[in-house]
């Protein structure tokens, strides 16, 4: 596999527009959730950024917890298949859940995740949040509840969102031409 390097990436979010699209989800979050305790469910590693920053705008009392699942292998794509890397949630029954992602693009994990905890708990609400919505890579029937920016068939790193595990750190989103 070619190593990518930072000169391999073009600009396509900067950090700027990041921080005010998701201080616009916090301000949606904060009125839709209005005196309720929240549960934000964190999808490790790509959406740990996101859930910092945006956790920060929120005003209701909320808890954090932290799953890993993975549908990538090396490379560019998505295997399609949902591995439940460490999935051990407390108990979610009557709470509010919202999930957090940094991409939804095939919808694969977003099911697999939104049937896991349905299954298994009787949440109060059951919503997702994502960063990036792909709809043009959808292969399952689900969208999020909220995101901050759609986005087209690009490759993107930066921000949490990786190329083999490099580039989670950056500032900014960016994309690579594959």
């Amino acid at each position: 596999m070619k190593m990518i390097t930072e000169n391999d990436l073009n600009l396509f979010i900067d950090k700027d527009k990041l921080q005010e699209e998701i201080k616009k989800l916090a301000d949606i979050l904060n009125k839709e959730y209005l005196g309720e305790e929240l549960y934000l469910i964190c999808v490790l590693k790509g959406a740990v950024m996101f859930m910092t920053d945006l956790s920060k705008s929120l005003k209701m009392p909320l808890k954090m917890e932290f799953i890993r699942l993975s549908s990538y292998g090396s490379g560019f794509t998505s295997t399609g298949k949902v591995n439940a890397v460490d999935i051990a949630l407390p108990d979610l029954n009557g709470k509010n859940v919202l999930i957090i992602e940094d991409i939804i693009d095939t919808g694969h994990t977003a099911k697999f995740l939104m049937d896991f905890i349905s299954h298994n708990f009787k949440t109060k609400s059951l919503k997702f949040c994502s960063l990036l919505d792909k709809k043009i890579k959808r292969e399952v029937n689900i969208d999020p509840d909220y995101y901050a920016f759609e986005v087209d068939d690009k490759f993107l790193v930066g921000y949490g969102l990786d190329y083999d595990g490099y580039y989670r750190n950056l500032p900014y989103i960016g994309y690579i031409n594959t």
